[in-house]
């Protein structure tokens, strides 16, 4: 596998190793639904908050797709293979109004991850399901997990519950212990300040 992309840039940020693991990262694995009881809540600043359930968001329009992660304990896994609904299907639902900026994550376990909207539109993030070709395990955040591959992975929570929409940037958990606001690995933004 090339670490070039097709247009000649690095795949691999600065200070990043590659593993072909997929290291389970997380602070704690808390009580997390199954299918059957697992739902998805949008809202906040939209139009029409909803919640659907595991058949609802199923019913959404799915796609695979492929990205490289990167961890910020420095690890790179590329071309990781997904199934999953666009963040853009579902913006598109609710109709975020007045141009929310912000979106906050939330997951099981009481994990938050606070994400600007910009960097999850236009199939820049997605809510996956599967992982290469199969149900998401629950240690990578099945039933269901966000994935945006631009920023350093703990912005993409596992265990995901419900997207916030807001003009407001509430911080994470990650965020509220001193780790960076936006977390991008091309310039190693890993903690504040």
């Amino acid at each position: 596998m090339s670490t070039l992309r097709p247009d000649g840039r690095p795949r691999i940020p600065p200070n990043q190793v590659v593993t072909q693991k997929f290291p389970v990262m997380t602070a704690g694995t808390p009580k997390t639904a199954d299918k059957e009881t697992w739902s998805l809540t949008l809202d906040g600043d939209v139009e029409q908050a909803i919640t659907l359930d595991w058949a609802g968001f199923q019913a959404l329009p799915q796609r695979e797709f492929s990205a490289d992660l990167h961890c910020v304990t420095r690890w790179s896994k590329l071309g990781t293979l997904w199934r999953g609904v666009a963040v853009s299907v579902l913006a598109d639902l609710v109709r975020p109004i007045s141009d929310p900026v912000y979106v906050q994550a939330r997951a099981d376990g009481n994990y938050t991850a606070n994400l600007r909207l910009v960097d999850m539109l236009g199939d820049k993030a997605f809510v996956a399901t599967e992982f290469d070709g199969k149900p998401l395990s629950v240690e990578h955040g099945g039933p269901a997990r966000l994935v945006v591959p631009d920023l350093y992975l703990w912005k993409s929570a596992k265990w995901l519950r419900g997207l916030h929409f807001s003009p407001y940037d509430y911080k994470g958990f990650w965020e509220k212990l001193g780790y960076h606001n936006y977390g991008d690995p091309w310039k190693e933004q890993r903690f504040r300040g």
